[in-house]
């Protein structure tokens, strides 16, 4: 394939109609409710945006995936995937339907993670949508349940998607290129104590029981070699305990999520748990893999070539359950996605487009 190859098309697409109408589909999903699992708003909405502008969709539950319009199967398929479900809203202030712009910024929940990614691929699918002679197919796939790896997301479709040779992840990176990503998963510990009355010495403080195991979490370092990066991170982010104020609690109930990298399975990280600690805990199903990306792959060539840093990302996305090589690149900053005060700038998602555009201009995939 020849690098910047050029477009075959009757009119070269409008950037500028492009970055309007991404603006005005963002704000649109921003004040659309999308909470992870009850997407079926969202996910008409950017059908129905699709289908307006001439391209064939394809649905299951609320997941929507497409192609350009003059695929090839004797060409490379190259797959476009972000997901346009949010993480529940933080306060009513955050709550969908409060999108707010000022000075050129987006405000809103999914602004950032990952609306203004979505937005950027859809705008990039379409600017080669009509391409007759594109070197490669584009699947541009927007899907559902991401934040909480629900079986009616992107797994209930991968017979599908893991037909294409690889694919760019669309998630808040600064544009800069994650070529692998932590792996994690989560456990519901429960600890035990006794009931009693809180004003006499009675009972068993299931809460004290607890803060023993949470600390652990909190402070434990898995062995690696010197100058590595730490390969478990396992954060506390849930608690529950007690029924009322003057009876000592007799379970106390609290949540890990855990991130780790290729340096230690699932199984190891388990064990060491169980070694170090006195809690029940329950290992919920959806686990996901580390992924890496082999340097010399050419998407990742095309990403440096055009001047793009690459990193390793310690947040986990929908390639872990892709069995095809992806990178993971888009506009926003990674900070801000599940703050109280989410927003992206304007010029970020053009940036994003721009960016998206020529890193597929810049392909190159003879080997």
């Amino acid at each position: 394939m020849n690098n910047n190859f050029s477009i075959n098309v009757t009119m070269e697409p409008d950037l500028n109609r492009l970055y309007q109408e991404s603006l005005e589909l963002l704000s649109a999903l921003v004040n659309t409710p999308s909470i992870t699992g009850e997407e079926q708003q969202a996910a008409d909405l950017i059908e129905q945006f699709l289908k307006d502008r001439g391209v064939e969709t394809f649905r299951k539950h609320n997941n929507i995936w497409c192609f350009n319009r003059y695929q090839n199967n004797s060409k490379p398929c190259i797959l476009l995937i972000s997901h346009h479900d949010t993480s529940a809203p933080l306060n009513k202030s955050t709550e969908p339907g409060n999108v707010k712009i000022e000075e050129d910024v987006i405000y809103g929940l999914g602004s950032n993670d990952a609306g203004g990614s979505l937005v950027a691929l859809i705008a990039t699918f379409l600017y080669f949508y009509e391409s007759v002679d594109l070197p490669f197919n584009l699947c541009l796939a927007a899907t559902a349940e991401e934040e909480n790896s629900g079986i009616n997301g992107i797994r209930s479709i991968l017979d599908v998607l893991q037909q294409a040779d690889f694919a760019i992840i669309g998630e808040p990176t600064a544009m800069q290129m994650a070529v692998a990503e932590k792996g994690s998963m989560v456990i519901d510990c429960k600890v035990k104590g006794v009931s009693g009355h809180a004003a006499r010495e009675e009972g068993d403080n299931a809460i004290y029981r607890a803060l023993k195991d949470i600390d652990w979490f909190r402070n434990y370092q898995f062995p690696i070699m010197d100058n590595h990066p730490q390969p478990v991170k396992m954060t506390v982010t849930e608690i529950a305990s007690g029924i009322q104020h003057n009876v000592i609690p007799a379970t106390c109930n609290f949540t890990v999520d855990i991130r780790f990298d290729h340096n230690y399975t699932p199984k190891e990280i388990i064990n060491t748990i169980i070694n170090h600690t006195s809690c029940e805990f329950d290992l919920r199903n959806a686990v996901s893999k580390p992924c890496a990306i082999d340097l010399l792959h050419p998407i990742v060539t095309a990403g440096c070539s055009i001047g793009l840093e690459t990193y390793l990302s310690t947040t986990s996305s929908d390639q872990c359950w892709l069995e095809i090589p992806a990178v993971k690149i888009g506009p926003g900053n990674p900070g801000c996605s599940h703050m109280e005060n989410e927003f992206i700038a304007i010029e970020q998602i053009e940036e994003g487009i721009n960016t998206y555009i020529r890193l597929l201009r810049n392909l190159n995939l003879i080997n």
